[in-house]
Formats: structure tokens, C-alpha cells, sequence
């Protein structure tokens, strides 16, 4: 599912998820290497055309993965884990756009651009003071759930 469908169907999950990065422009991504481990890198976050796209060096390690699997999931940044930040994280897979924008605006040399297709949607609200967590969810099957418990 696209980022304009995620906003169609979870509009304040999307809403709450854009807040955290748009403003930052960076989030984490996850991907799979060839032997099947994770491999975890920074990467810039664009908003194009009501699409979540991502712009990789093509040369870079995390494109090699890309294109040989598209499987990957996408962090927010967490600058301080004691402070109560909010998180997003979407699994999904990439596939080849070609959205104009971000450090490859211009011209893709050198650029693998995609836009994230989304399988699953999370976002949680951390209550530090209360020891409290929400825990907002999105899947095409089973639409967005809405949970809160205690933490630890």
C-alpha cells in the first residue's frame, strides 16, 4: 500500500507517522543482506507526490539489498530512548519510482530512488510518567487497532 493509501485508510496514524519525519528528513532503515542477516543504515525520508520515497546511493550496500530483495522496514529516529519519543515503524517493500526530489533532484546519477509500500504500519505514544504506552496498528487485513498497557 502506498503512503497515499496508508492516509486513506489510518489518516491519524499517517498524520502522527508524517509529523516525525518530515520535520527530521532521516529515519532508519532495515534491510536484508544476502545471507539473510539484517542490515541497518541511516537513510532520507522525502515526501514526493503523497509518496514515502527513499533515495539510495547506488552504490551502497542497502541498494545491493534492495534490488536483490525488496523486503525492509523503516525506523523514526529516537534521539533520547528516556524521554518518551514517539516511533514510528513501517514494514514493507520498495519498488523503483521516478518521483523528482531529495539529494537526486535533477538527475539520477548515481541515485536508486523508491517509494515504500506499506504491509504493516505502527506507531507508538510513550507515557514516560505514567509508564504507559499506546500503541497505534495498521495492516491491510486487519485494518488500525488501537492498544495501551503498562510498561515495563
Amino acid at each position: 500500500m502506498s503512503w497515499a493509501q496508508l492516509e486513506a485508510a489510518a489518516p491519524e496514524l499517517a498524520r502522527l507517522g508524517r509529523a516525525l519525519l518530515e520535520p527530521v528528513g532521516l529515519a532508519m532503515l532495515g534491510t536484508v543482506r544476502r545471507d539473510g542477516s539484517p542490515r541497518v543504515s541511516p537513510i532520507g525520508t522525502f515526501f514526493i507526490e503523497d509518496e514515502l520515497v527513499l533515495g539510495v546511493m547506488a552504490r551502497s550496500a542497502k541498494a545491493r539489498d534492495l534490488e536483490r530483495d525488496p523486503r525492509c522496514a523503516l525506523q523514526s529516529i529516537v534521539n533520547d530512548p528516556e524521554a518518551g519519543e514517539s516511533e514510528l515503524k513501517l514494514y514493507g517493500r520498495v519498488e523503483r519510482t521516478t518521483a523528482d526530489g531529495g539529494w537526486w533532484s535533477g538527475g539520477r546519477a548515481g541515485a536508486h530512488v523508491y517509494r515504500l509500500l506499506i504491509d504493516e504500519a505502527v506507531f507508538i505514544d510513550w507515557d514516560v510518567r505514567s509508564q504507559r504506552l499506546r500503541v497505534r496498528r495498521w495492516t491491510p487485513q486487519g485494518g488500525e487497532t488501537v492498544a495501551e498497557r503498562a510498561y515495563p
